[in-house]
């Protein structure tokens, strides 16, 4: 009698365990939940890719390395505080709607001709017990979703996800804007704009060149547990330095960034700035012997009267905010004055001298 029983428990837990599996694995109809949202997104280190592509074959994969590093194409460090947006907005979409039967056929023919496509991959388990502290089975899998225009109230996106039977109306609770913008099928817009990122204690070196005042070029080199100044023409070591000025130029290498790419250098500025040499030279190594370069060109403000101008060199031609920088010899962006203010200093400036403003 007691085998018996056994066997009826056992086949009772079974069949269980198999409805279990069988409703994970064939899935649910989302659309006529309020759960649009990829719930992996809220999960640190789940997503693991998310590809995206337009109707104009542009493309763009985010892929996961690691809780503070995500890859664009496989190539650049991406832009963390965007990642981090996007993997909020997967994770916080809910429906506000989901759009009439008279509006389907209207807004999957704009959904056709104009939506973003959207594949997030993430880890999944195909079986999830006792919310979800028993996890088996883990396997990587795709939500797929088309991201189209926004509503006429701007509030809310209109967006298909493969599966559903419609589209449906998107917003964020508690959020009023529209979730377009979240989705840029734009590789540069979703890379970082990190230069450095180095405290004190790893930076091995800074030099700066001044081509056209060599005499004020230097360079900071550690030298056991404090740095010394160097003098590059004539190489000498420099007797003292203003230790305050030296120490903030040291500290402004942490989370050292520019402004934006440069998508198209005026023609003007090509033929006359990038054809001479730097304004300034800045290098930066760290303990590891891993070195940033950073070339600096004056901008002009108004760079298509360049040509008719009979000296180019006047203060009030300059772009007084921003100037070009060219980064370890691959990327042209623009930086700021206001950020590279205390690192683009003269030699006389860090001996305690009156401020020089030669980049400007």
């Amino acid at each position: 009698m007691k085998k018996k029983n056994l066997i009826i428990i056992a086949s009772v837990v079974l069949l269980g365990i198999a409805a279990v599996i069988v409703a994970l694995i064939f899935g649910r109809n989302h659309t006529n939940k309020q759960d649009f949202q990829v719930e992996a997104a809220a999960q640190p280190g789940a997503v693991t890719r998310i590809f995206m592509a337009d109707k104009d074959n542009h493309q763009m994969l985010l892929t996961y390395q690691s809780d503070s590093l995500w890859l664009v194409d496989n190539k650049y460090p991406a832009s963390y505080p965007k990642v981090d947006m996007l993997l909020e907005t997967l994770a916080e979409m809910r429906v506000r709607s989901v759009v009439n039967k008279a509006a389907v056929e209207g807004v999957t023919k704009i959904m056709a001709a104009r939506s973003i496509k959207v594949e997030v991959y993430y880890n999944d388990y195909r079986i999830k017990l006792f919310k979800g502290k028993i996890r088996l089975f883990r396997h990587e899998k795709c939500d797929v979703i088309y991201v189209g225009h926004d509503t006429q109230d701007m509030m809310a996106t209109y967006m298909y996800r493969e599966g559903d039977k419609t589209p449906c109306v998107v917003y964020i609770p508690g959020f009023r804007g529209c979730l377009s913008p979240r989705f840029v099928v734009d590789a540069l817009a979703w890379r970082s704009h990190a230069i450095t990122d180095l405290p004190v204690q790893r930076i091995a070196k800074v030099e700066l060149q001044i081509p056209s005042m060599p005499q004020e070029s230097f360079s900071i080199e550690r030298e056991g547990d404090g740095f010394v100044m160097n003098l590059s023409n004539p190489p000498s070591r420099a007797n003292g330095f203003d230790t305050a000025r030296v120490a903030q130029l040291l500290s402004s290498f942490v989370k050292l960034n520019f402004d934006e790419f440069v998508k198209a250098v005026p023609k003007a500025e090509l033929d006359t700035t990038f054809r001479s040499a730097p304004r300034t030279i800045l290098r930066v190594t760290d303990t590891e012997g891993n070195t940033s370069e950073v070339k600096t060109y004056v901008k002009y403000a108004n760079p298509d009267d360049l040509q008719n101008m009979p000296d180019t060199a006047m203060y009030n031609v300059f772009d007084l905010n921003r100037l070009y920088a060219v980064v370890n010899n691959k990327d042209t962006v623009l930086i700021q004055y206001y950020v590279f203010d205390n690192i683009l200093q003269p030699a006389s400036f860090f001996l305690g001298r009156d401020k020089s403003f030669f980049a400007r």
